[in-house]
């Protein structure tokens, strides 16, 4: 039964007109407008660090950039509204006017951002909080049309890792996202992405549980996203740093791949493109 819902698992895409395919995983590149976010690597300050990033990883392979102006890592400083839209925007209608080829997803939880972003010039809503932040996330979703990463978390990142409490946290996040999805469908919604959301309300332990059982996520139907790179849940369990993450991240990527991703979201696209093309080798889906 699982194998068969697998086969029939929604594998397209529609972002701006276009429809991507992604019955062959993509990779999508994080690029942080924040002076906060986790990994200093990832942190790009000004529309001219921006597009210098964006064009290396347009240029090593990327399909999708995601931006973000808020941090979400554990105990980020919040900001106002109109302080995220400031570092946001600018940098949305840099890059699409620079690269009118690439995908640009928008991280964030509010509503108001979202629909700024999209009428920037970006395609896809990335909502760490799957509407639980902002009640009008949703509506906003539904009338702009626009593709939706559906994100499992709990709580805010100001508090979200004293919230990690689960009788049995694959059926929790499971169910958490088939009711989600029923909501957007209903307010018609076509194109939903699943995110289990590693690390967010989750102890390690419980994401490798969430790992270890990926592949039944496709259960729903719907494209899956996995975001773990250079996260605790890899340099904790290897006593390093996120700096220092990069080869357990590619591992990880890799073991998603193999039970049914079909976006890695990362820091580091040259490594995950390659991780990609050497699944698609071993699962025969391209030849030497």
């Amino acid at each position: 039964m699982a194998k068969d819902t697998f086969f029939q698992k929604k594998t397209s895409l529609n972002a701006g007109g276009w429809l991507i395919d992604l019955s062959s995983p993509k990779v999508m590149g994080i690029i942080n407008l924040t002076p906060d976010s986790f990994f200093a690597g990832s942190r790009k300050q000004g529309i001219d660090e921006a597009l210098s990033q964006a064009g290396k990883m347009l240029d090593e392979g990327a399909t999708f950039l995601d931006l973000g102006a808020y941090s979400s890592r554990p105990g980020a400083d919040d900001i106002s509204l109109q302080e995220e839209c400031d570092r946001l925007l600018p940098v949305i209608e840099a890059i699409a006017d620079r690269f009118p080829e690439a995908f640009l997803s928008i991280d964030t939880f509010r509503a108001k951002v979202a629909e700024a972003a999209i009428k920037a010039g970006a395609h896809i809503i990335n909502d760490i909080s799957g509407g639980q932040l902002d009640v009008d996330m949703f509506a906003t979703v539904a009338r702009l049309q626009v593709p939706y990463i559906l994100m499992h978390t709990k709580g805010k990142p100001q508090n979200m890792q004293q919230l990690a409490q689960y009788e049995d946290v694959f059926t929790e996040v499971y169910d958490y996202f088939a009711d989600k999805y029923h909501q957007l469908k209903q307010l018609g919604v076509h194109d939903v992405i699943i995110d289990p959301g590693f690390g967010f309300a989750k102890t390690a332990e419980q994401s490798y549980t969430l790992m270890n059982r990926l592949q039944d996520f496709n259960l729903l139907q719907l494209p899956i996203l996995v975001g773990i790179s250079r996260k605790k849940m890899i340099y904790g369990q290897l006593g390093i740093t996120a700096e220092e993450a990069l080869n357990g991240t590619s591992v990880l990527n890799t073991i998603a791949l193999t039970k049914g991703a079909n976006i890695l979201r990362v820091h580091d696209v040259k490594e995950a493109v390659e991780a990609v093309k050497i699944w698609k080798v071993f699962v025969g889906l391209k030849q030497i």
